[in-house]
């Protein structure tokens, strides 16, 4: 059944479905590789292996539940969670593909789906955890679906700020366009869980214990290794820049392009153009005890 834009989260369902999944679909592949070593370090941190049973949150293009089916092995589960039915597509032709029986996939919304309890040792998400309309509700329905002992590991984004990645091109194009007002602190964003104090209340009131949120750091290579007029093609398409330039007028993409293009340019390499990112890896267990 598919799932409609209802219920708490209806605004995102339509968001991920009407206008942002149909450009993650299209650039997945840059954005994989792109923010991939983050989601490894996530993994790791997580300590999924041989065996587990692992839910990835927020799964998109299904990239992420593809690198968890190869960890946990044909013992093991990997099911993919989105609302994005675009995404989901994307995500059950490419784990076809891999030949991946261990991986299946929920077209639902984590904030509200019944998920049977215990059903998972291990919860997972590479930055798809931010977009709940309560996310303290949300955990609370995922830690249920979580064996006594059960594990979570997320990374997500530090603040913009702290993102040059980001914030740069960003700044490069409020030269030339009025930047729609930021959400309020907290509301679903990207950016959402960047203080880390509110993750951690958060998880603690959803029932999550032993709760450890470590910032990283890594230099990325935006764009995925494209050259710097396809690293600028692909930030006015994805991220904050990309949203800026969707709510002004058409005939401002040249000057933004250029703009974004020079301040690109210091950092372009033989490599691709190669940027600071910021993030906060989050782990958790769920208490244990017997299931309710």
């Amino acid at each position: 059944m598919a799932l409609t834009p209802t219920g708490p989260n209806a605004e995102q369902i339509k968001y991920w479905n009407d206008i942002s999944g149909p450009k993650w679909v299209a650039l997945h592949e840059i954005v994989d590789r792109q923010i991939r070593p983050l989601g490894q370090a996530a993994m790791e941190a997580a300590g999924i292996g041989a065996g587990d049973r692992v839910l990835d949150i927020g799964c998109g293009c299904g990239a992420t539940t593809a690198d968890i089916a190869r960890r946990v092995g044909p013992q093991g589960a990997a099911v993919g969670v989105d609302v994005s039915a675009v995404m989901l597509e994307q995500a059950r032709t490419m784990t076809r593909e891999a030949a991946l029986p261990q991986v299946r996939f929920e077209h639902a919304d984590a904030q509200t789906h019944g998920f049977a309890p215990g059903s998972f040792n291990v919860l997972f998400s590479r930055f798809g955890v931010m977009f709940f309309s309560d996310p303290a509700a949300a955990f609370a329905n995922l830690c249920q679906a979580l064996q006594p002992d059960g594990r979570l590991g997320f990374v997500c984004w530090q603040a913009i700020t702290d993102n040059p990645w980001m914030l740069v091109p960003l700044s490069a194009a409020a030269q030339h366009i009025t930047l729609p007002a930021p959400p309020p602190p907290g509301a679903p964003s990207p950016f959402a869980f960047a203080d880390a104090e509110r993750v951690r209340q958060i998880l603690t009131q959803a029932g999550f214990v032993d709760v450890a949120i470590a910032p990283h750091q890594e230099e990325l290579t935006i764009g995925a290794g494209t050259d710097l007029d396809e690293t600028v093609n692909f930030l006015l398409e994805m991220g904050p820049t990309g949203s800026a330039l969707r709510q002004a007028q058409p005939d401002a993409r040249p000057a933004v392009a250029a703009a974004v293009r020079d301040a690109l340019r210091p950092y372009a390499t033989a490599d691709g153009v190669r940027m600071n990112s910021a993030a906060w890896i989050v782990t958790a267990r769920r208490p244990g005890g017997e299931l309710r």
